[in-house]
């Protein structure tokens, strides 16, 4: 199973080069068949020219350039219309995730599940130098999500989760412009019927450059996407699941 690694970036050249580095060097460490595809979102600083330098310098890294508009969102949806893998796998620009998370999640994927989300806060998970009144801001907002839709599910608003091509398939469309798509997919994949795991994760704070996440920003269109979907379970009598789109291609 070929696993693509989908980065989006921002002006991130302060950290985009050493991010790309460490995970083509576990993937490569675990002979996973891979490819990691950098989309630049319009950045402003060097990004675009590392992004240049880490194509020439890897045979397994590639990048596209998102045409405007740019955002969080867009530039992630731009990687999951052109990835090439049999799965897929979104990792920030940053350094904040562990790319030995990546390859453990890669195996469980493995195991069968169509998914597999990372957590910070289960056994096994840590996050490092996590700001307080994010922190704060995050379980809540996790826990208002979990308790909505009954999950088991903590830590929802992780951007490092991991997905079968189907499954991308078939949580089309995508309607998220900024950070609230990375609520949007897994609660979709979700109530759309595909299985998934759950796998503890480490979190790093940026060392480099500045967050994009606007928290006054993002509330609105977190809550937004959250009851968009929460409807879609409850109204539409199941039109969006699986186990129906499977039944209606065999009926075709």
């Amino acid at each position: 199973m070929k696993l693509s690694v989908v980065i989006p970036a921002h002006n991130e050249q302060g950290c985009l080069y050493d991010t790309v580095v460490q995970v083509v060097s576990v993937l490569e460490r675990e002979r996973i068949r891979h490819e990691v595809l950098i989309v630049d979102d319009n950045s402003t600083d060097d990004t675009l020219i590392i992004c240049r330098q880490l194509s020439v310098a890897f045979p397994t890294v590639r990048y596209i350039q998102n045409p405007p508009p740019n955002g969080f969102g867009f530039a992630v949806r731009c990687g999951l219309e052109n990835f090439e893998g049999d799965a897929v796998a979104i990792v920030m620009a940053d350094a904040s995730d562990d790319p030995e998370d990546l390859a453990k999640g890669y195996y469980k994927l493995l195991e069968g599940f169509d998914c597999v989300f990372g957590s910070r806060f289960i056994k096994g998970g840590a996050v490092v130098d996590y700001p307080v009144h994010k922190l704060l801001i995050n379980r809540l907002a996790n826990w208002f999500v979990k308790t909505l839709f009954g999950l088991r599910y903590n830590d929802t608003t992780n951007a490092f989760k991991l997905y079968r091509r189907e499954v991308i398939e078939g949580i089309q469309p995508i309607l998220s412009h900024h950070f609230n798509l990375t609520v949007e997919l897994p609660l979709k994949a979700i109530v759309r019927g595909f299985s998934y795991a759950v796998i503890p994760i480490r979190w790093y704070n940026r060392k480099a450059g500045i967050s994009k996440l606007k928290i006054k920003e993002m509330g609105s269109r977190y809550l937004f996407i959250v009851l968009y979907v929460w409807l879609e379970k409850y109204l539409s009598r199941g039109d969006y699941h699986r186990r129906n789109r499977i039944a209606e291609k065999v009926n075709a």
